[in-house]
């Protein structure tokens, strides 16, 4: 047997231990804790099905298509590969979404190519920061503010550009 295959009932033995120790009820703390998570997960439901339909709505009505077009020429100019716009696009919306445009991108381009890599590397160090906002913003039952949008879609931004110049850098 690994380690590794022990440390989750090692953190389990180490809270029950630390609950006897402190003399609480650990069931009621638990039990506690679980009804305020279920909740919680009950609150970010509308959140969650909002944004599953703007993002379907974005990518089925063609939005997402004619947005990518009118990007792609400038994103080219910049050494970024416009297969992956559309990929930038729903990234930061929605990851089933981004990892649907990846699946379609390797289907048409093979992904050891300049695209393919740009494509991995994009999905492997940028978030879907508009989502996580969201479900956050729901949780916490507060807007988000113009800062916060700013900053996420400048992490973006940085993200998107630092994919094809990482790939650039370390590929070719």
């Amino acid at each position: 047997m690994r380690v590794t295959d022990m440390i989750v009932p090692l953190i389990i033995m180490l809270i029950l231990l630390h609950g006897i120790l402190k003399k609480t009820d650990v069931t009621e703390d638990f039990t506690k804790g679980a009804a305020e998570g279920l909740r919680t997960a009950a609150g970010l439901v509308p959140m969650l099905v909002l944004m599953l339909t703007a993002v379907g709505m974005f990518t089925s009505s063609g939005a997402a298509d004619m947005l990518s077009a009118l990007i792609s020429p400038a994103a080219e100019k910049l050494g970024f590969p416009q297969e992956c716009v559309p990929l930038v696009l729903i990234r930061p919306i929605s990851g089933s979404g981004a990892l649907a445009a990846v699946s379609r991108l390797f289907e048409r381009i093979h992904p050891d190519s300049f695209e393919g890599r740009v494509a991995s590397v994009l999905m492997a160090s940028t978030e879907t920061t508009f989502y996580t906002i969201a479900v956050y913003s729901a949780a916490l039952h507060k807007k988000a503010g113009g800062r916060v949008l700013i900053s996420a879609a400048a992490a973006d931004i940085t993200g998107f550009v630092l994919s094809a110049l990482t790939v650039r850098l370390l590929f070719r």
